[in-house]
């Protein structure tokens, strides 16, 4: 293998999904990473512990002999084997630890020793956090944002995947934005959606250029904050407003959420399972926003969708639905929507179904 350099080219790395071995122990890894990351530890967490510790109370020297003490024999082997594995899998990659320092050179050191050379990105996890914060708050302030907004049930997502240059917060979240916005499996920890968040901002500005699309959503995407200072961007970016009839909305909302969500929770969970856990879910949706609903039509709401779920599993017909669907969208989500809407300070650029968004879209892109 070529010598390749030590990098702190970070634009690069972050455009071209380069592979990173992460280095740092499994608990560092857990509170933020990057999507082309891979956690390769030199310690894992209680070694790293132990050498904290020892750091502590009886300095470096101490704390690096322990941890070679540690990290020895056939415990040295397996590592080395993992990190070999991921080369042989990556050779265009890179390896990091928390500061680019001591772990980064010594693991950097092992590889060689065996007969490889891998480079290592300059300044480590912590210089590569910074970039992507810098560079999202500079893109916030100096971008071009415009806002797909509309009622509840119109589709927003999927025909924001329609635009020239989306960013779908609501996938970078895992989350789909209201109370029955949980998914099967868990949201990306706060730092990592933010990397994630900083990652799609910088692709759409390097890679496709132009206003970036972005759904209208509120501060919180399930447990996933926005920046404060992206949220003011966009309560004042121009609007384009997606309209769907009712019988419409429904049937997405049927199909996003009863269909899809059944099928994914069979998929993890098996046939019986499953379906216990799909109706949890949306039992627990519902039960989450009782005091905004207030009693009498929290009560209603919930006696219609036992209803509905009742039907489903004595006959599988899903038409049940639609009356618990059509309600919250009514008396619910609709006024709600409403009065966010006369809130908005930026423009409507244009109002329309599906095709009349997406044909706007096209057209003052290609203009």
């Amino acid at each position: 293998m070529a010598t390749r350099p030590d990098t702190d080219d970070y634009l690069s790395l972050f455009l071209n999904d380069v592979p990173l071995m992460d280095v740092r122990a499994p608990v560092e890894f857990a509170k933020g990473s990057f999507p082309s990351a891979e956690n390769a530890p030199l310690m894992y967490d209680e070694e790293r512990h132990r050498v904290g510790v020892c750091y502590k109370e009886k300095g470096q020297d101490k704390a690096i002999e322990l941890g070679h003490q540690l990290v020895s024999g056939d415990i040295k082997a397996q590592r080395l084997e993992a990190w070999k594995r991921f080369i042989a899998r990556h050779p265009e990659g890179y390896l990091y630890c928390f500061r680019g320092g001591l772990r980064s050179h010594l693991t950097q050191q092992w590889i060689k020793d065996s007969g490889l050379d891998y480079p290592l990105v300059k300044g480590g996890y912590k210089a590569l956090r910074r970039f992507l914060i810098d560079t999202l708050e500079a893109q916030i302030e100096s971008g071009q944002f415009r806002v797909l907004s509309g009622r509840t049930g119109t589709g927003k997502t999927r025909v924001l995947m329609q635009l020239p240059n989306p960013v779908d917060l609501e996938g970078l979240a895992n989350h789909r934005g209201s109370s029955f916005g949980r998914q099967v499996t868990p949201q990306p920890t706060q730092i990592d959606f933010e990397n994630r968040l900083a990652l799609a901002m910088l692709k759409a500005h390097h890679q496709v250029g132009g206003p970036i699309y972005l759904e209208d959503e509120s501060r919180l995407i399930g447990r996933c904050a926005l920046p404060e200072t992206l949220r003011n961007r966009m309560s004042a970016s121009p609007l384009l407003i997606l309209e769907q009839d009712m019988a419409e909305r429904v049937a997405i909302i049927r199909s996003d959420y009863v269909e899809d969500m059944l099928a994914s929770y069979i998929a993890r969970d098996g046939e019986e399972a499953g379906w216990l856990n799909f109706r949890d879910y949306l039992l627990s949706a519902i039960d989450r926003i009782r005091k905004r609903l207030g009693g009498d039509r929290y009560q209603k709401l919930r006696h219609l969708m036992l209803e509905a779920l009742n039907q489903q599993a004595a006959t599988g017909s899903l038409e049940g639905h639609h009356l618990w669907i059509e309600s919250l969208l009514t008396d619910y989500y609709d006024p709600m929507y409403d009065y966010q809407l006369s809130q908005k300070q930026g423009d409507i650029l244009v109002r329309g179904k599906p095709e009349a968004i997406t044909s706007w879209a096209r057209a003052s892109f290609a203009s």
